[in-house]
């Protein structure tokens, strides 16, 4: 099967792609395009899936670059390939090195500088986003003489407001930070509240003065023949998940 990769037309300057769990090469719980290393599926099978992305990103398998993501608000610099330690951002500004990161409801955020030829790839959950990873990709990107008012900024798909359903004690944490935030919380079921994950992360992105936002609405959860999802595993009582990529390279 041949992969499905979505993209954003903010980032048309630059190679990159959303990718869905179609065309890989895993099955059972992991069917499809499984890259994650760190899941129960077969290392050969996840190496096959990876190869395939570094071959539609045009980069040999080292040239795909990728971080161990521990829900931190780190960000690499990335300046050649190899292990790039644990962080949940990177940001580059040499060619032919694909920034990738793993999500299965986290938000997968692709960001371009197509004036200054600079490019970050972020794995935004919520503890992340709150934490301040986009504010401090942005800030990488700068250090390698990007400028936010050009900086051209894609969400792929996460998990939407209506299948994110959290607690009281969610909320809790994001009021505590700023009272707005009750903006992006919806009332659910008794007192249960729906968490607008990528609605926080354009607003984010916005107020930190990028040129442009946009999430390519796609949301994991109520997809499951496109994407995985973390939240859909635990609910349907599954053993493991798979986790998607997403890649942008100059």
């Amino acid at each position: 099967m041949t992969l499905q990769i979505l993209t954003s037309d903010l980032l048309s300057d630059a190679r990159h792609g959303f990718f869905t769990r179609r065309g890989g090469a895993s099955s059972g719980v992991f069917a499809g395009l499984n890259c994650g290393a760190g899941s129960s599926d077969l290392s050969d099978v996840v190496a096959i899936n990876r190869g395939r992305v570094a071959s539609a990103m045009q980069v040999p398998p080292e040239g795909l670059i990728g971080v161990h993501q521990v829900h931190s608000a780190d960000v690499v610099t990335v300046s050649a390939p190899g292990a790039q330690g644990k962080a949940d951002a990177m940001v580059t500004d040499r060619p032919g090195l694909a920034l990738s990161i793993l999500t299965a409801d986290c938000m997968p955020v692709l960001l371009h500088d197509p004036e200054a030829g600079v490019i970050g790839a972020v794995h935004a959950g919520w503890k992340g986003a709150l934490g301040g990873i986009l504010e401090r990709t942005l800030e990488a990107m700068e250090d390698l003489g990007a400028d936010r008012s050009d900086i051209l900024a894609a969400i792929g798909p996460c998990i939407s407001q209506s299948a994110y359903e959290v607690g009281p004690e969610f909320l809790d944490a994001f009021v505590t930070e700023d009272p707005e935030f009750e903006w992006f919380f919806a009332n659910g079921e008794g007192d249960r509240y729906l968490f607008d994950l990528p609605g926080f992360g354009l607003k984010q992105l916005r107020d930190a003065g990028v040129a442009e936002a946009e999430w390519i609405r796609h949301c994991t959860y109520h997809s499951p023949e496109m994407f995985y999802s973390y939240r859909r595993s635990v609910h349907q009582q599954e053993a493991d998940y798979g986790r998607l990529i997403s890649a942008i390279r100059l």
